[in-house]
C-alpha cells in the first residue's frame, strides 16, 4: 500500500432516460423523482476521471486537471463525503487513520455524465482496498446512495438498467459494441434546476424487450425511447441545441441525444474510425467544446 492506489471514474451516459414517478412527501426519499435508465461508461480515459489515494494521518482532497480549476476541494466534495461515509468502517487501521486523495479532473463539472458520483465511486473503491474494510459490493451500494442517486450504479460501472431513486439494478448482457462521441458547450447545469423545469406526465416504464444485436439495431430501440430532462435542459441551456445538430451532422452518427440533466450530448457510432473522425472535425469546429470519443459499455 505504500504507493498508494488508483482508479479511473469513467463518465456515465444515460442512453435514454425516463422519469416514472415521485416519491410522496413523508416516504423514505421523499420527493425524489423515480426513474428508469439505461447507462452505460466510457472506457477512454479521456472520458475519465482519476481518483488516487495514499496512506495519511488525516483526510485530504487535492484537485488537478484540465475541468479541476472551479472544482472546491472542501467538504462539499463528494470524494471527501465518500471518505467520510467510509472511515468509521475502518477497522484494521482505526477509525482516525486517514488518507490523501488527489482528484484528476478531465470531465466537465454539473455536466449531466455522473462526473462527481463516478468520483465517489471510485474513492469508494480505492479507500476499501487502501483501509483493508471488508464490506460487499451490494453493502457498499446500499451505504453509498447516500450520498446520491447515481453513486451506486457508478460503483457498478457497467451497463445496467436503472430504476427507483438510483438504488434498483438490473445488470444487462453485454451490449454490441458501439461508440460514443461526448460533447458539452461549456455550459454547467444544476440537477436540480432541470427537474424544476420538467413539465407533463410521467413516462411509463419501457424496458428493452430483447437485446439488441448490433449498434443499429441499438439505436432503433433507443429511438422509440427519449430522455425527459433533454426539453427542460434545452430551455435552460439554449446552447445544447448546436450541441446536437452539430452531432447528428456527423458522417455515421446513428442517434444524438442528452445525457442525464445536461449539457452534455452524446452521438452513437457503430464504428471507432466515424467516432473518433466525428470528435476531430467537432474539437477542430468548435474549439471551446469539451469533446471525447469513447467506447461504451
Amino acid at each position: 500500500m505504500a504507493d498508494g492506489l488508483s482508479r479511473l471514474a469513467p463518465a456515465k451516459i444515460n442512453l435514454f432516460l425516463h422519469v416514472t414517478g415521485r416519491r410522496p412527501a413523508g416516504a423514505e426519499h421523499g420527493g425524489y423523482h423515480e426513474l428508469e435508465s439505461l447507462v452505460v461508461f466510457a472506457q477512454a480515459p479521456e472520458a475519465s476521471d482519476r481518483v488516487s489515494v495514499a496512506p495519511a494521518e488525516a483526510l485530504s482532497l487535492h484537485i488537478g486537471g484540465p475541468q479541476g480549476g472551479d472544482l472546491s476541494a472542501g467538504e462539499d466534495n463528494l470524494v471527501l463525503q465518500a471518505a467520510h461515509l467510509l472511515q468509521p468502517m475502518n477497522l484494521k487501521t482505526g477509525p482516525e487513520r486517514g488518507a490523501t486523495l488527489t482528484l484528476t479532473k478531465t470531465l466537465p463539472v454539473a455536466s449531466g455524465i455522473g462526473g462527481g458520483s463516478a468520483d465517489a465511486a471510485a474513492a469508494l473503491h480505492c479507500l476499501r482496498a487502501l483501509w483493508g474494510i471488508e464490506i460487499d459490493d451490494e453493502t457498499l451500494s446500499r451505504a453509498a446512495l447516500k450520498l446520491g442517486a447515481d453513486v451506486p450504479v457508478c460503483l457498478f460501472g457497467r451497463a445496467t438498467m436503472m430504476s427507483g431513486i438510483g438504488e434498483t439494478l438490473h445488470p444487462l448482457p453485454p451490449l454490441p459494441a458501439f461508440w460514443l462521441v461526448l460533447a458539452n458547450p461549456g455550459v454547467a447545469l444544476a440537477t436540480k434546476d432541470v427537474f424544476a423545469a420538467l413539465n407533463g406526465q410521467f413516462t411509463p416504464p419501457q424496458p428493452f424487450e430483447r437485446r439488441p444485436d448490433s449498434a443499429a439495431d441499438l439505436a432503433i430501440l433507443l429511438r422509440a425511447r427519449r430522455n425527459d430532462l433533454e426539453a427542460p435542459a434545452r430551455f435552460l441551456a439554449p446552447e445544447i441545441d448546436p450541441v446536437l445538430a452539430a452531432l447528428k451532422a456527423q458522417s455515421g452518427c446513428l442517434l444524438a441525444r442528452l445525457s442525464g440533466s445536461g449539457a452534455t450530448c452524446f452521438g452513437l457510432f457503430a464504428a471507432e474510425r466515424e467516432a473518433t473522425f466525428a470528435a476531430r472535425n467537432l474539437a477542430r469546429a468548435y474549439p471551446k467544446w469539451w469533446v471525447a470519443a469513447t467506447a461504451a459499455g
